[in-house]
């Protein structure tokens, strides 16, 4: 593990009651935690105006805005810009804590190499026509790319390279990707689990993607080392997401908060529920809850 923050932080065992029905839950918020696809963004991938004006309105009343996503941070450094951001995000689902102004990576908790190998054989050995990605800090490596089942990250940047797997596999793996449709991917994520369910972490924030990662890495964990690096309690800290991979972070947040288009789970285990990515929910969450 490299980290030039402090370690992770664990998540505090003590959780304040829940408000009363007659009284709303209402924290002073000073640090948002965004989700970026479902959430922040449109369907279409796109920032709404409202949504850009609302990150905006919060930041000059001192609030933190930090993104927290399962993209490398290539895939995101144009929406940081556009939002004007000045805070370290996290990346690849909290694998990586990055520092986009500098450009540096600040705190890094990878897959060691045999384990993501071992990953790789037995997948192949599932369904050799599953597609592997291999993301190692900001970079992409496969032997195959599938243009019929993207990422979003692969919809805008081609891989740095295509060759066989075993000529970059000897080094830690910040993220592995398996890529199939989903009704043969869901065989190949039921043995991976009944195998590695102690040495990975599997998250699906699409259908045909299933992302692996080092069984100690949750968005919760690296929001929790930000908010700690930013003198932050966890009663202070509001979480927004739409999907399985968000749900540590809406778990831990003191306000969490669950898109209107977010799974199931995610809207039980929120504290409150916004109208849609489609229908300006961050932007709602941000004026109605994180201003008061």
């Amino acid at each position: 593990m490299t980290t030039i923050l402090s370690p992770a932080i664990e998540p505090p065992t003590a959780v304040a009651p829940p408000a009363s029905p007659d009284q709303p839950k209402r924290a002073k918020v000073d640090l948002v935690a965004l989700d970026l696809d479902g959430t922040l963004l449109r369907s279409d991938k796109r920032l709404s105006v409202k949504v850009i004006e609302a990150v905006k309105r919060v930041r000059r009343h001192g609030v933190r805005v930090v993104l927290a996503t399962a993209r490398p941070p290539r895939s995101v450094r144009e929406i940081y810009n556009v939002l004007k951001l000045d805070t370290y995000q996290i990346n690849y689902n909290g694998a990586l804590i990055h520092d986009p102004l500098q450009r540096a990576h600040l705190f890094h908790q990878p897959l060691p190499s045999d384990t993501a190998w071992r990953v790789v054989k037995l997948a192949r050995k599932i369904d050799p026509k599953v597609v592997i990605s291999v993301e190692i800090l900001d970079k992409w490596y496969t032997d195959h790319v599938d243009e019929s089942l993207p990422t979003e990250t692969s919809r805008s940047f081609m891989p740095d390279f295509v060759g066989p797997l075993e000529a970059f596999m000897h080094v830690p793996v910040t993220k592995l990707m398996l890529l199939a449709p989903p009704e043969r991917l869901k065989a190949v994520r039921k043995q991976l689990t009944a195998k590695f369910s102690d040495r990975l972490a599997l998250a699906i924030s699409d259908p045909h993607l299933l992302q692996i990662v080092h069984p100690g890495v949750d968005k919760s964990i690296a929001l929790a080392q930000l908010a700690g690096h930013y003198g932050v309690a966890r009663e202070n800290v509001m979480a927004i997401g739409d999907a399985p991979n968000d749900l540590g972070m809406i778990q831990w947040a003191g306000v969490g908060v669950a898109m209107g288009n977010a799974y199931s789970a995610l809207r039980d285990a929120a504290d409150l529920v916004v109208p849609s990515n489609d229908d300006d929910g961050v932007a709602h969450a941000l004026h109605e809850h994180a201003l008061g």
